[in-house]
């Protein structure tokens, strides 16, 4: 498990650092100059205090960390900004928290109903367990980024794309919005949580059918929509028609009878229905003749 260190301010340390320094300076040319031995040996002594201690400064940046070890021991984790002083021996790893973006590349899957499609994603995250993200995987961001893939082809894999071959799919990859987003955040944040990462944000870049198959869905989308518009159209016209019967027959307009209702019906249906305006026709017989 991941714990957070608050190491001591390395203000007095970086003091004590420049005094060694100087005094190992000072030592060693005074040394030199009246051939004495003791002072050599203590700017040595000054110098290699002076390296130890430098050493154990550490400087962290905004949003970044330090994971820290003591000989393959897991020590703790400093998150704090600053100029800090450790133990000297301590090993650190340099791990950002700052939130990262992930463009995936289009990805060729099959849906639920075995459709070839073309699916992509964005997603942001950041690291939010240290320790996982540095001992549990090998590199994090190549964690990361395989099993986005594998989440999103798992994702593509259990929906289909649209309700065309499955009338009652409750969600749709094309459709499903905002529900679908969530079940991919949350497919990503299983994966990945293992690794000490957390999902902030995960879309839907990119979704269309595979270009072998996109010409032929896009023939029976429009099929389907003509459809739709041509039943729609016979519904409103049959109302009309049966309001027009109606309307003549309690205004005693005109007395029709069956075959003069069904010529007028006809009429109607196909004045309605036709794709182009109707050109009027003017019969100087009668309906019989």
């Amino acid at each position: 498990m991941e714990k957070v260190l608050k190491p001591m301010s390395g203000y007095l340390a970086l003091v004590i650092c420049l005094v060694l320094f100087i005094a190992s300076v000072v030592l060693f040319i005074t040394g030199t100059g009246s051939e004495n031995i003791v002072n050599i040996a203590l700017a040595g002594v000054c110098f290699i205090t002076f390296f130890f201690f430098i050493k154990g400064l550490m400087i962290i940046q905004p949003n970044h960390s330090r994971v820290l070890n003591f000989f393959g021991k897991y020590v703790g984790t400093v998150k704090d900004n600053g100029l800090f002083f450790i133990n000297p021996l301590y090993s650190s790893q340099k791990m950002s928290l700052r939130s990262e973006n992930l463009q995936g590349q289009t990805l060729k899957v099959n849906d639920k109903m075995g459709n070839p499609i073309e699916i992509a994603v964005v997603m942001v995250w950041k690291v939010g367990d240290t320790y996982k993200a540095a001992f549990d995987v090998e590199r994090y961001s190549d964690f990361v980024k395989m099993q986005s893939e594998a989440a999103v082809r798992h994702l593509a894999m259990s929906f289909p794309y649209d309700n065309l071959e499955d009338d009652h799919a409750p969600i749709t990859l094309r459709e499903g919005g905002d529900k679908i987003n969530s079940i991919l955040e949350q497919e990503l944040t299983d994966r990945l949580s293992k690794a000490g990462i957390v999902i902030q944000e995960a879309r839907i870049s990119h979704l269309a059918y595979a270009s072998e198959i996109a010409g032929a869905m896009l023939q029976r989308q429009q099929a389907t929509a003509i459809v739709a518009a041509r039943t729609k159209i016979v519904e409103g016209a049959v109302g009309m028609v049966d309001l027009a019967l109606k309307k003549l027959s309690e205004g005693n307009i005109v007395e029709l009878d069956d075959e003069r209702k069904a010529a007028m019906v006809s009429n109607l249906m196909v004045v309605l229905c036709g794709e182009k305006a109707a050109q009027p026709i003017l019969n100087a017989g009668t309906l019989y003749n």
